[in-house]
């Protein structure tokens, strides 16, 4: 009589369905015409000079801030977005 074939919970496959805690906010893309805003914004969120954070933005996509819990991501992401960038969660 066979016992252990029976069942099939994977332990990896249980713990790959816990909720991610922190994510990245990436600049996807951006409009020309907003760009002074988009780094100002930026600049907010980062400790990044005037410079760091132009070189940063031009860079898109890239990631701006990592290591973010989901509504403070969320937030970003919004604040981006209302000054004519498109942003992303990771």
């Amino acid at each position: 009589m066979q016992m252990g074939g029976s069942k099939t919970t994977d332990p990896a496959t249980s713990e790959a369905k816990v909720e991610k805690t922190s994510f990245d906010v990436k600049l996807e893309k951006f409009d020309a015409g907003s760009k002074i805003k988009i780094i100002k914004e930026v600049r907010t969120f980062t400790d990044l000079g005037l410079k760091e954070a132009k070189e940063l933005v031009e860079k898109a996509p890239v990631v701006l801030k990592s290591g973010v819990p989901k509504e403070e991501a969320e937030q970003l992401i919004e604040k981006l977005k209302s000054v004519g960038a498109t942003a992303s969660m990771e």
